[in-house]
C-alpha cells in the first residue's frame, strides 16, 4: 500500500527511469501512483512530462539523450534486435520526429529479415527528412534482400542525389544489377565506386566474381588482385582468384591460389574443392583425391566434392567408389534441377524386377543416354516391363534398337500422379547396378541399329563422292567453354589426318562447322564433304545410319562418337587425360573404339599422328 514516503521514492525512481530512457517502467510507476492519489502535483506534472516528451526537468528536445540512443546502439551491434525494439517502440512515441530513430527502428527489422516493417520505419525516416541519405540507402538495401532490384536501385539513386560521394550505394546498385543479370552495368557501378574510393576492397572483390562470370578471366584476375593489395587475408579473393586462372588453364597457378586461401582459412572445403579440380587436370590424381576427402572432412555433407571425388576414382579405375560418389550429383546444384520426383522409389539394384515395371529416364544430353542405353538390355532382361524416357530425337533409333523396352518421349508433366512403373531409375545410375558386366574386357557388341534402307542410301551417296576409306570427323562441341576447351581440338591440330592421301573425309559436326570447311580446304587442301540435306543436331536416326555407312569416324567427346560407336563403327576417340569424362561412365562404349589420349600439358600432336598411322593400315587392309 502506497503511503506518502512511500510516494515520494516512486516517484523519484520514476524520474529516474525517465532520464535514463527506460520510460514504460517510468510510465507505470507515475499510474500507479495517480490510480491512488489522482491529484499529486508531483505525479501530474511527471507524467505530463512523459507524454510531452520531456526527458529531464528543465530541457525540452525533440530527439533522445545521447545517453540514450548510445544504449540502443550498443544493443544494436552486439545483435540485440529484438531489444532494440522493445526500448524503440515508447521512444519512437515520444520523440516520432526524430528520425534516427525511425532508422534504427528500421534496420534492427531488418536485421531480424523483417523487411516490409523496415521499408515502412525508412519511409517515415524520409518522410521526416526526405534529404536523409542514410534511410534511403537502408530502405535500397530493404527492397533488394526482398528482391525488389529495380526500387531498390531507385533508392541507391536517391541517396546519391543528397550524396553524390556515397560509393556503398554505387556498390550497392552493381550488386542489384548483377542479380539483375545486367553484368556490364554492374561492372561500371562498381567502377563508379572505386572511382570514389580508390580503396574499396568488396567492390573490387565483386567486380573480379562479375568479370569472371562474363568470361573476363583476365580481367577477374586483375581485380582479385588488387582486393588482396588492400585486404591480404581476404580468402575467398584468393578462392576466387584460383577458379579465374582454372579457366584460363593456369592450372599450377590456380593451385598456388587455392593454397593461400587455405593459408588464411584452413577449414575453406570450397578451396580443397577447387584445389582438387585443378590438381586433377595436372595429372596428380591422388593429391586430388586427398584434397576432396579434406573438403569432406571438414563439410560432411559437400554434394560437389563427393561428387568430384567420384570422377576422380572413375578415372582411377575404382568403379565402385566412384559409381557410389556420383550418387551425389542429385544433391549439387546442378543435380537439384535435373532431378525428376516420383511416389515411387527408385530401383536399389538389389530389389527383384521379376512382375515389375521399370521407368529409366534421361538426366543428361543425348549423347550420355546413348552411352548408358548399352545397358539397356541388361535391365529389360530383369523387368517384366521396361520403360524408357528420352529426347524426341532419340526415339526412332532407340525404337528400333530396344524392341523389349517401351520408348516414349520424355514427359515431366505428370510425374508425382504417374502409376504406369513401380520403381524407376536415371539412365546415369544404370552402370552402378551392373559393375560386373561393365568391368569385363571383352569389349562390348554395337547395341544400336539404324535404318537398314537409309545405311544402304548414304553408302550410295558415299561412294558418288569418290574412293574411301570414309572417315567421318568430329573435333569440337557446340557448347564450347575456356574450361572445356582442353577436351576438344583446334583445326590445325588435325594435320596428319586431314593431309592423308585417298581418303575421303565427311562432316559429322552438328553447328558452327562452315568456317572450319573452309579453313581445312585453304590450309590443308581438303575437302570434307558436308551434307546438308541432313539435319546433324536432331535427326539422330539418319545421323546413325550415315555413322553405319562410314569406315572410320574420329572424334572428340561429342554426341556423335557415342552414336558411331554404338553402331559398330570402328572409332578413334581423341581424348584429354585428365578430363572428368575421359573413364567408364562417360567414354563411348562400343566393339570398335580406340582411345587416343594426350595429358594436359601435351599438344596433341602425338594422338593425331597415332591416328593417321592406324587410319594408314586400314587402307592397306
Amino acid at each position: 500500500m502506497l503511503t506518502s514516503l512511500s510516494v515520494d521514492k516512486v516517484l523519484r525512481k520514476a524520474q529516474s527511469l525517465m532520464k535514463a530512457g527506460e520510460l514504460a517502467e517510468a510510465e507505470e510507476l507515475y499510474k500507479q501512483v495517480l490510480s491512488k492519489f489522482p491529484k499529486n502535483k508531483k505525479a501530474i506534472q511527471g507524467y505530463q512530462k512523459l507524454k510531452a516528451g520531456i526527458a529531464s526537468k528543465g530541457s525540452s528536445s525533440s530527439e533522445p539523450s545521447q545517453e540514450q540512443v548510445n544504449e540502443l546502439v550498443g544493443l544494436y551491434t552486439h545483435g540485440q534486435f529484438e531489444e532494440v525494439l522493445s526500448k524503440l517502440k515508447p521512444l519512437v512515441s515520444l520523440f516520432n520526429k526524430a528520425v534516427s530513430l525511425h532508422n534504427l527502428q528500421g534496420a534492427s527489422n531488418a536485421a531480424l529479415e523483417r523487411y516490409d516493417a523496415a521499408i515502412e520505419s525508412y519511409e517515415q525516416a524520409i518522410k521526416i527528412n526526405p534529404n536523409y541519405a542514410d534511410a534511403h540507402l537502408n530502405k535500397g538495401s530493404a527492397l533488394q534482400e526482398k528482391g525488389e532490384f529495380d526500387l531498390a536501385i531507385k533508392s541507391f539513386y536517391e541517396t546519391l542525389s543528397i550524396n553524390p560521394k556515397a560509393e556503398i550505394a554505387y556498390f550497392n546498385i552493381g550488386n542489384a544489377l548483377h542479380k539483375k543479370g545486367e553484368l556490364g552495368a554492374a561492372v561500371d557501378s562498381y567502377q563508379k565506386a572505386l572511382m570514389i574510393n580508390s580503396d574499396y576492397t568488396e567492390a573490387y572483390f565483386n567486380k573480379g566474381n562479375v568479370l569472371r562470370e562474363q568470361g573476363k578471366f583476365t580481367q577477374a584476375v586483375e581485380a582479385y588482385e588488387q582486393t588482396l593489395k588492400i585486404k591480404t587475408n581476404h580468402a575467398e579473393a584468393y578462392n576466387n582468384m584460383g577458379l579465374a586462372l582454372y579457366e584460363c588453364l593456369e592450372f599450377e597457378t590456380a593451385i598456388g591460389s587455392y593454397k593461400q586461401a587455405l593459408k588464411i582459412k584452413p577449414d575453406y572445403a570450397e578451396a580443397y574443392n577447387n584445389m582438387g579440380i585443378s590438381l586433377n587436370l595436372q595429372g596428380d590424381e591422388s593429391a586430388a583425391v586427398e584434397s576432396y576427402n579434406q573438403a569432406i572432412k571438414i563439410k560432411p555433407d559437400y554434394a560437389e566434392a563427393h561428387h568430384n571425388l567420384g570422377f576422380a576414382f572413375l578415372t582411377a579405375g575404382r568403379l565402385k567408389e566412384g559409381l557410389d560418389e556420383h550418387e551425389w550429383r542429385w544433391r549439387t546444384a546442378g543435380g537439384l534441377s535435373q532431378k525428376r520426383h516420383f511416389s515411387q522409389a527408385m530401383w536399389d539394384g538389389i530389389e527383384n524386377l521379376k512382375c515389375k515395371r521399370i521407368l529409366l529416364w534421361s538426366e543428361q544430353g543425348p549423347g550420355d543416354v546413348v552411352m548408358w542405353s548399352s545397358c539397356l538390355s541388361l535391365v529389360a532382361s530383369q523387368a517384366e516391363i521396361c520403360i524408357l524416357e528420352c529426347q524426341e530425337k532419340l526415339v526412332p533409333l532407340f525404337v528400333r534398337s530396344f524392341p523389349n523396352v517401351e520408348v516414349k518421349v520424355e514427359n515431366k508433366s505428370l510425374d508425382t500422379r504417374r502409376d504406369d512403373f513401380d520403381v524407376h531409375l536415371p539412365m546415369g545410375s544404370l552402370f552402378r547396378h551392373f559393375i560386373p558386366e561393365i568391368s569385363k574386357e571383352i569389349k562390348p557388341d554395337a547395341f544400336l541399329i539404324p535404318d537398314p534402307a537409309r545405311v544402304n542410301f548414304w553408302k550410295e551417296r558415299l561412294n558418288s563422292l569418290g574412293k574411301g576409306p570414309y572417315v567421318g570427323i568430329s573435333w569440337k562441341s557446340p557448347f564450347m567453354t575456356p574450361a572445356r576447351q582442353p577436351n576438344y581440338t583446334q583445326i590445325s591440330d588435325w594435320a596428319p589426318v586431314l593431309t592423308l592421301p585417298n581418303v575421303t573425309f565427311i562432316n559429322l559436326q552438328c553447328s558452327d562447322f562452315r568456317d572450319d570447311l573452309a579453313s581445312i580446304l585453304d590450309e590443308f587442301g581438303t575437302t570434307v564433304h558436308h551434307f546438308d540435306d541432313l539435319n546433324h543436331y536432331d535427326d539422330l536416326d539418319d545421323v546413325a545410319a550415315l555413322s553405319a555407312a562410314l569406315d572410320i569416324a574420329v572424334s572428340v567427346s561429342t554426341a556423335v562418337s557415342t552414336i558411331t560407336a554404338g553402331v559398330g563403327t570402328p572409332t578413334k576417340m581423341l581424348h584429354w587425360r585428365q578430363s572428368p569424362w575421359n573413364n567408364i561412365l562417360l567414354t563411348p562404349p562400343g566393339p570398335f573404339v580406340d582411345v587416343f589420349e594426350r595429358n594436359t600439358w601435351e599438344p596433341w600432336d602425338n594422338v593425331f599422328h597415332s591416328v593417321a598411322i592406324d587410319i594408314a593400315k586400314f587402307q592397306v587392309a
